[in-house]
């Protein structure tokens, strides 16, 4: 059974990309800087249209997976990211985790599980690109949805809102994430492995509830995220109406049949989150898909004309991954 389904996986990675070649050519490997195992990952200009995103102006397609820096220790990275090369994929994605980092107003914390810069360069060197979730809400399945637990006493502070005491808390964190990236040269423009940005997350139905307020503040977030100039596309997930030019992405299990597909005809379809198996709360069964439920899914999505996948979650101290098949 394990042959046979490894069988299954390769079987359908291999179509999927055939299917998708007419779109977006299949991996590309360029002449110039190369990581240790061979594959270029120096992308010095990022774009997009409405089929896929440009990597130095050649369309790729881009298999990523989700591992989150803050769910293991720094001795643990190396064999982690190698074994998600290994298993095919050339790009990682990883939340930035604000009550980790700032667990006091002002005093933040980079050191050990939490050196994301450290974890970047590690991602770089193993040649792999980025894609920075800086929320700064995350969800995550982590304590409070990533939002310091301090934001609770700021008087008159409405969560995830057009509302100026959360605004100003949120645009401080962001702009000192976005300063750090920017400092290191970690942004694709700066020779960089980050390639795509994500700001706020899965944001629809807190929307609805918010009303004018909601909608206010996703415009705001998308020209606050725009504005920081980082020279890679933005996204955002499970967000129909992304304003220009923020990329709507989808999560889900089978985005190649649930995915209304980006709200604007320039934009490419996104998957930023293929959940792999369900979080469990005390009590719940095991959850997890099957790796040919997985592998028929990602085959499906770019068949209709997919550019990326994201395997959620990869690797964290809870969940073991699809790649696991692989290995």
């Amino acid at each position: 059974m394990e042959e046979r389904t490894r069988s299954i996986l390769i079987l359908m990675t291999l179509l999927s990309i055939s299917i998708a070649g007419g779109n977006a050519g299949g991996l590309q490997h360029h002449k110039g800087r190369h990581g240790k195992h061979g594959r270029h990952m120096s992308a010095r200009n990022v774009t997009y249209d409405g089929k896929s995103l440009f990597i130095n102006g050649r369309r790729e397609i881009l298999f990523s997976g989700s591992v989150h820096y803050t769910r293991s220790t720094p001795d643990m990275w190396p064999d982690i990211l190698d074994k998600a090369r290994r298993g095919g994929l050339n790009v990682i994605q990883t939340y930035v985790f604000w009550n980790a980092h700032e667990p006091e107003p002002g005093k933040f914390n980079f050191q050990g599980n939490y050196d994301l810069v450290k974890f970047i360069r590690l991602v770089q060197a193993k040649g792999m690109f980025v894609t920075l979730r800086v929320g700064p809400f995350i969800q995550a399945e982590w304590n409070h949805g990533g939002l310091p637990y301090w934001l609770r006493e700021v008087p008159g502070i409405i969560f995830r809102s057009d509302n100026e005491p959360y605004k100003f808390h949120m645009k401080a964190f962001v702009s000192k994430i976005i300063q750090m990236m920017k400092d290191e040269k970690l942004f694709a423009p700066q020779g960089g492995p980050i390639i795509l940005a994500q700001i706020e997350n899965e944001y629809n139905h807190i929307q609805l509830a918010y009303e004018e307020k909601g909608d206010s503040y996703v415009q705001w977030a998308a020209n606050m995220a725009v504005a920081t100039d980082i020279g890679v596309p933005w996204l955002m997930c499970k967000q129909r109406d992304a304003p220009d030019p923020v990329i709507n992405a989808c999560n889900g299990r089978h985005c190649g049949d649930t995915f209304a597909g980006p709200n604007k005809p320039y934009k490419p379809a996104i998957w930023t989150e293929n959940w792999t198996a369900q979080y469990r709360v005390h009590g719940d069964p095991p959850s997890q898909r099957s790796a040919e439920d997985i592998a028929f899914s990602v085959a499906r999505f770019f068949s209709k004309n997919g550019n990326l996948v994201n395997y959620y979650m990869v690797y964290n101290i809870l969940i073991l991954c699809v790649l696991t098949h692989f290995l």
